[in-house]
Parts: C-alpha cells; sequence; structure tokens
C-alpha cells in the first residue's frame, strides 16, 4: 500500500522544520527520530508551571512571572561577572543576571523606566532576590505570550530544550485531522477524545496529572498504537498459515531417538513437543517460540523435531548467536541423531577448504538432515536440498533481514525459536502476538538446586579462602565481574585485575574471558574450562558463557546489585547442571537499596525463571523487564504494556474481530485502519517479530 497523501505533511524530513540545518538536523533525530512525525509523537518528559507573583510573595526556588519596571544595568566590573539588570515592582527589587554577555542588546531593548514582564526561576539570597537568565523578559502588553505550563521534552545534550519544544509544537501543527478508525460505540464508552485532539493535548498539559499514562489522551494514543501494532501481527500470523506445506506426522525414527535417551523427557517438554507435532500435522507453517530457563530442556526438543523433519526427507538449519554455543548444540544433538542415520554438520565462518566444500555439499544434495551453525548459515553459498525447519536459539540475538534470509533457503519453512528469557504472561501478547508460544516450565530430574546467598563485598576474602578449599577438591567455578559503567574497556579491566588477584591467591588455574578477545582465544578458553583445564574462570558478561560445564558448581558474581534480576537469574543457571551441590555468591557493595534487596530476596526464595519475571514485573513496574529490551520489545512511543496492559488486551481481541471481518482491510473502517497501520508503520510485512 502506498502512503496516503494526508500523512505526507507527518513523514517529511525534520528538515523541512523552521530553523533545521545541517548542524541541527541530527540532533533533533537523535532526540526524536529523522520524521516531522517523530517530533509530533514525542512525548513531554515533565511540565513547567509558572505562577503569577511578586517579588515579595515569591517563593525561594518557584517559577513566576513578574510585573516590572527596569530601574539600570549594570555591566560586569571585571571578566568572569554577570550582567545585571535591577528592577522593581511594588513590593521590592530583583536582579535579573546573565552570565553569558548580551549586554548591548539588553540595554537597548530594556531601557531604565521601561515596564517589562520577566518569567524565570526566582532565589534568594539574604534580602537580595535574583532571576538568572530569565525565560522571557517582554515588554509588559505582551504578558499573554508567556504559558502559565509548559511541556518539557526529553533532550540531547547540544539541543536547547526550548528549542526542541518549539519545534515539537510546529511538527504538532502538521498533524492533519483524519477520519476516525476507532469504533464510535468503543470511544464513547471510554470517553476517549478524537485522535488530533488526544495528540494536541499530549503537548499540551496543563498539569503534571496531565503527564500520566492514565489520561484520555494518553490512553487513546496508545490503544491506536497498540491496534496498529496488532492488525499487523494478526495479518502476518494469517498468511504464514496460508502458505501450504505438506504435513508431517509422527514417525518411527523421532520415536526411536526419543527412547534412546538416556532420560525420560519432563511433563513440560511432552507439552510442548506435542504442540510441535500438531504444528506439523497441520499443514500450515508453524511459527513457534518455546520460552524455558537455562537447563530446562528446550534444545532436546528442538533436536526431537529435527529427527520428525528428517523422517519426512525435509532438513534443518539451527542458528545460533555465537559460535561456542553453535559448538554446545551440536556437540549435544551429533550423536544421537548420528545413531539414528540422521547426518549432523557444523558450519561457522571458521571452516575452510575442501571441509567446508564437503558440508556445502551434504546440505545441497540432502545427504545432511542438519546443520548447526552462526550467522555463516544465511550466506548465499550455503543451499539446501530441501529446508522444512529453521531452529533460531535466542532469536532476539539476530536481526529481522537475517532470519528472513534463512527461512528464505526454503520454501513454506517453519520456525522455532528458543528464548532462554521467561517473559511474563502480561507481555506474552505485546512480544509475540504473531507466533505461537510454548513454555518449558518444569526442570529436568536430577538438577541440583543451586543455594543462592548474598554476602557485602567486604567478605571477599573469606569467599575467595573457601574458593580454594573448593578447587582444591575438583570443583570448578565462575567468577562473573561486574558491570563497571557503559564501557566494556572499563569492564574488561575490572575482569583483568580480579584474574589476577585469583591468580595470586589459589593454587588452581584461573582463566580469563571478556569480549575484547578474538574469537578463536574465547573458543580456546572455554574448551579448556569445559575439559576441566582451569578451575576458576573470570569472566565479564558482555561474553557468552552459555557452554554446558556439568562440573562447575560453584557462581560468584561480582558486585551483584549493578546487575539486573534477568541477568543474575541467567547467569545462576550456568551452574547446579551436574550432579554435585551448587552454590551462587552475590557479593553486593552495602549499602543496597530497596530494589536490590528485593532482587536478591527473589533470587534466594525461587529458581524459577517464569515466577521471577513475574516478580519482577511487580517489583519494578517498567523500564527493562528481565532483560526484554534485548528480548525485542516494540520501541512504543505512547503505550506502555504495564500501564496499559487492559488496552494490549482489548487492542488485541478487536484486531483478531476486525481481520476475521475483513481481511484485506477494504471495507470503510479498514480504509481508516490501513490509514492508522501506516501512520504507526506497522504492516503485516514489515519488520517486528517477522519470521519469514
Amino acid at each position: 500500500m502506498m502512503r496516503p497523501p494526508s500523512l505526507f505533511p507527518l513523514f517529511a524530513e525534520i528538515s523541512t522544520l523552521k530553523g533545521v540545518g545541517p548542524k541541527l538536523a541530527p540532533l533533533v533525530a537523535r532526540a526524536a527520530g529523522p520524521l516531522v512525525r517523530d517530533l509530533a509523537f514525542l512525548s513531554p518528559s515533565g511540565l513547567i508551571l509558572r505562577s503569577e507573583a511578586t517579588v515579595r510573595s515569591a517563593l525561594d526556588g518557584e517559577l513566576v512571572i513578574l510585573d516590572l519596571v527596569i530601574d539600570q544595568h549594570l555591566p560586569p566590573q571585571r571578566r568572569g561577572q554577570p550582567w545585571r539588570i535591577r528592577a522593581h515592582d511594588d513590593t521590592g527589587f530583583v536582579n535579573l543576571v546573565w552570565f553569558k554577555g548580551f549586554g548591548e542588546h539588553l540595554e537597548r531593548a530594556h531601557p531604565p523606566g521601561a515596564e517589562r514582564v520577566a518569567s524565570g526561576r526566582l532565589e534568594r539570597f539574604g534580602v537580595e532576590a535574583q532571576i538568572a537568565h530569565p525565560d522571557h523578559l517582554m515588554a509588559a502588553d505582551r504578558k499573554g505570550q508567556i504559558a502559565r505550563s509548559e511541556a518539557v521534552y526529553p533532550g540531547v545534550t547540544g539541543l536547547a530544550p526550548r528549542v526542541l519544544s518549539r519545534l515539537a509544537l510546529e511538527a504538532l501543527s502538521r498533524a492533519p485531522a483524519l477520519e476516525e478508525w476507532q469504533d464510535p460505540d468503543w470511544l464513547a464508552r471510554r470517553g476517549w477524545p478524537g485522535w488530533r485532539d488526544a495528540l494536541e493535548a499530549l503537548h499540551h498539559p496543563e498539569t503534571t496529572a496531565n503527564l500520566s499514562p492514565d489520561t484520555d489522551a494518553a490512553q487513546r494514543l496508545a490503544f491506536d498504537e497498540l491496534l496498529a501494532h496488532h492488525l499487523a501481527m494478526v495479518q502476518r500470523k494469517a498468511r504464514r498459515r496460508a502458505e501450504p506445506t505438506p504435513p508431517i506426522r509422527r514417525a518411527d525414527l523421532a520415536r526411536r531417538v526419543e527412547a534412546d535417551l538416556p532420560f525420560r523427557l519432563t511433563g513440560a517438554q511432552v507439552r510442548t513437543l506435542g504442540e510441535i507435532r500438531d504444528d506439523l500435522a497441520s499443514g500450515e507453517r508453524m511459527s513457534r517460540l518455546v520460552q524455558g530457563d537455562v537447563g530446562s530442556g528446550k534444545t532436546v526438543v528442538a533436536m526431537l523435531a529435527v529427527a520428525e523433519l528428517a523422517a519426512a526427507g525435509r532438513q534443518t538449519a539451527l542458528m545460533a548467536p555465537t559460535e561456542i554455543l553453535a559448538r554446545q548444540h551440536f556437540e549435544s544433538m551429533a550423536e544421537p541423531l548420528e545413531k539414528a542415520g540422521i547426518r549432523t554438520v557444523l558450519l561457522t565462518g571458521r571452516d575452510k577448504g575442501a571441509q567446508r566444500q564437503d558440508k556445502l555439499a551434504a546440505l545441497a544434495d540432502g545427504s545432511a538432515g542438519l546443520v548447526v551453525g552462526t550467522h555463516a548459515l544465511f550466506q548465499d553459498e550455503v543451499r539446501f536440498h530441501r529446508l522444512g525447519l529453521a531452529v533460531i536459539d535466542e532469536q532476539h540475538r539476530f536481526g529481522v533481514a537475517e532470519r528472513r534470509r534463512l527461512m528464505a533457503k526454503g520454501e513454506a519453512v517453519h520456525l522455532i525459536a528458543l528464548s532462554a528469557t521467561p517473559i511474563p504472561r502480561t507481555l506474552e501478547l505485546t512480544l509475540f502476538g504473531d507466533l505461537d508460544v510454548s513454555r518449558i516450565d518444569e526442570k529436568p530430574p536430577g538438577r541440583q538446586p543451586v543455594v543462592t546467598t548474598a554476602t557485602p563485598l567486604t567478605r571477599v576474602d573469606s569467599v575467595i579462602r573457601r574458593l580454594a578449599e573448593v578447587t582444591a577438591t575438583g570443583a570448578q567455578a565462575f567468577w562473573i565481574c561486574p558491570l563497571v559503567a557503559e564501557s566494556e574497556f572499563l569492564d574488561v579491566q575490572a575482569a583483568e585485575g580480579r584474574a589476577a588477584d585469583l591468580t595470586e591467591r589459589l593454587t588452581a588455574r584461573v582463566g580469563l574471558i571478556h569480549g575484547k578477545m578474538p574469537a578463536a582465544d574465547k573458543d580456546r578458553v572455554m574448551a579448556e574450562f569445559a575439559a576441566g583445564d582451569i578451575a576458576v574462570l573470570v569472566a565479564t558478561t558482555v561474553v557468552e558463557v552459555g557452554v554446558n560445564v556439568p562440573n562447575a558448581t560453584i557462581m560468584v558474581i561480582e558486585h551483584a546489585e549493578r546487575f539486573g534480576l534477568a541477568q543474575l537469574h541467567q547467569l545462576r543457571g550456568r551452574v547446579g547442571r551436574g550432579a554435585g551441590k551448587s552454590a551462587c555468591v552475590l557479593l553486593y557493595a552495602p549499602p543496597l537499596s530497596a530494589t536490590a534487596k528485593a532482587r536478591m530476596e527473589i533470587l534466594r526464595q525461587t529458581e524459577d525463571g517464569f515466577e521471577i519475571a513475574e516478580r519482577d514485573l511487580t517489583l519494578r513496574g517498567g523500564g527493562d523487564l528481565m532483560g526484554l529490551k534485548q528480548s525485542g520489545l516494540p520501541n512504543y512511543r505512547f503505550a506502555d504494556p504495564l500501564a496499559h496492559a487492559e488496552l494490549v488486551r482489548a487492542a488485541a481481541d478487536d484486531a483478531r474481530l476486525v481481520l476475521a471481518r475483513d481481511p484485506d482491510l477494504t471495507s470503510e473502517r479498514g480504509r481508516r485502519l490501513r490509514v492508522l497501520c501506516e501512520l504507526f508503520d506497522w504492516r503485516a510485512d514489515d519488520a517486528f517479530a517477522e519470521a519469514s
């Protein structure tokens, strides 16, 4: 669909706004985005409230509007002093102060005896009253131009707040009145304004209460955005299901692979596998997300799905975000699949020469039923005989274009996305409205509980002494170094310092791994740790430490208060994978905030990632919940999936009902809803969570 002409003013570049030249445009784009629409959709982050007062009645620190008479100008007597204008009203004197010149201009514009109106923050120093850099100083008859309330926008360094405010209001003035796309009865029941009026109210809050996500205007705009998003997701899901694919029935080959496993599947694994098999047998394309904690058995379920595809003559590609994880998947799957006659190959960027050509040939002629790899899988030279399933591990680590390129290597390719980040049910609709979701919420039998303790950093010496004792018995440990700052360099410094300290104090061998190391060096260190040659692995969080090391029974997390609950929970999941008793030590710098205390208490009480996700949602009520920014949480402009949870459900229901009656949006309301989708750039063939 071509963008309707009514939206052209909003989709113009910000450089079309008055005063936005080559220097200003990048700053405005960083604050809002590259389009006029982005500025019009920029929500205020605060509010300036001004009150009319007199010099005597004004409170210290209050934003005031004063009616004044100019007395005299007081130029600076030496370098570094400000320019002052002394003025008065009937109740007292006030100094208007400028620290950056402007003296001659001020003297011409505001001569002694002139009646003026000034606004700004009044401060008191003993008996003296002062306003530094007044917001306004103008002729008394222009007093009406000073707003009693004024929105403040989240800015960027180098961009004056007043300039951003002016541009946001100019962008708002370009927003057209559009035909109503919402159901009239629904609008009347909610008492919401029209779209244009809601946008106007957003930019002109009169009180701080008007900044709340619960106002009628905020809810109206949030529902518009959510409805556009859900329409796109429902359409995507319908389009995928409309692509016919040969049904795949449960096969004896897959039964044999399952029967040869040295353990029995958990109830959650059986349930998830049943859902996958139902999808495969339906004759429709599968697009399923499998959620589960680290170590819950997602890979085993994916492997059994691979066996079902192989029995039907179809191939599978499993793509992992790092070579370490790809190798781990390959090592866990290759033996049981090869035993059943399913050739498995590992393909990474390091494969060269004849070995690489042999693997590529096996994929092209169909003799390899499964390929496990990294980004190398979507390269053009990788061709499949009959690709039927793509398994994407930690799917949020891949871009939309990358997933599309892999899926395009076959016809009507099924998708299984794996995620070790448990998602609260409240957010599942928002994140995965176009995917079917399975939860593996049980741990395999035999997994040992991890005893979690919180210890102040002042006792780090005793932790190291205890570490020396247990590593002397052959145990292994992770030591995760703190997130020092938003700087990988500083994180590496912290890790190097801790590794050097532990090397001095332990007789056991200490290894170090961080994101600045070459990939080959990281692989070597991880392999040595997995083989037991390294006893203590010091690591930063920028590197994936997902290698399965059953002998690792201790996890020390330094400065645990700096980590999110999701990171702490997933790092803890790296231990407790073998038969030995395991422990996680959360080293923290006191005093702890109330939130940090609650976070650590949650970790001490439970290892259930889904329960932790729900409690984190309640605890924080917003922000980057359970690492969801990395998991693909939409970058909404108006909607807050937590504050607007009820609207999320309503938008999902409305989208399903609308598209059930009008799948191509060709009715009168459908035509208007297409404008809505264009307005927010949510389209069925576009980016979010696209699985085709």
